[in-house]
């Protein structure tokens, strides 16, 4: 049984589509799945659907076996889905220690939350350092490691990354595109990276979307859509 099964989703905005029978379905324990597409393809619309920050205009979203197209964002993170948003988002006059809280803030276990800052502590030791700092002196990409650190503060088990590589330096994309592939790995989380940067997507995903105008347009392995001449040309440069 897939972790994810979304069918013929449609949603928008305000009356305008953005996603138009749009349907993906994420098998567990099998590696990193990204969406690639440019700027306005759907794949921001495509997160808040599945998360419950947008409702649908028809389709289904099953998870772990539950459909939960009607259930609420709370509802969606207790059963274990989180984001990552795009432009991380952090609440920037907090500082880290109450930034990575907040993300906590559905569990009322104190012992637990514990654990879970140690663990978001081991992978990102530079968070603990600046644990009483605010958020809005840090650079994008300590801002970035506080983004996924928050998210990881619910327990998830299925997270999705909206852009975390955009406006970051490339030895910095570098270091967040390991650590995403060892918590994948390493915290058995299923992510789904949602990427303008369709070079580092078929880097580390096992399995690849490509969005255009609300649609999926292909799918594949990483290493078939990378032989693909559509793919190489209008996302790769080749």
């Amino acid at each position: 049984m897939p972790v994810l099964e979304v069918k013929n989703m449609r949603a928008g905005y305000e009356g305008t589509e953005v996603l138009k029978d749009v349907s993906i379905e994420i098998e567990g324990g099998k590696g990193i799945v990204a969406v690639i597409g440019a700027n306005g393809a759907g794949k921001s619309t495509l997160s808040k659907a599945i998360t419950g920050v947008l409702p649908l205009k028809s389709g289904s979203i099953v998870f772990q076996g539950r459909e939960i197209s009607k259930f609420s964002v709370g509802d969606r993170i207790r059963l274990g889905i989180s984001c990552v948003p795009e432009g991380r988002q952090v609440f920037p006059f907090m500082n880290t220690l109450e930034n990575l809280k907040m993300g906590a803030h559905l569990i009322e276990n104190k012992e637990l939350i514990g654990r879970n800052l140690e663990r978001i502590f081991s992978y990102f030791p530079l968070l603990k350092a600046r644990s009483k700092q605010t958020a809005i002196t840090m650079s994008g990409g300590e801002q970035q490691m506080l983004a996924l650190g928050r998210a990881f503060m619910s327990n998830p088990s299925l997270l999705f990354m909206d852009e975390p590589t955009m406006g970051l330096a490339p030895l910095i994309v570098e270091e967040l595109s390991g650590t995403i592939t060892n918590l994948n790995q390493a915290e058995k989380v299923e992510i789904v990276l949602l990427e303008q940067n369709a070079q580092l997507a078929l880097d580390i995903a096992s399995y690849v979307y490509v969005m255009e105008v609300g649609k999926i347009a292909l799918e594949g392995t990483s290493s078939a859509l990378r032989e693909n001449e559509k793919v190489k040309e209008a996302y790769l440069g080749l």
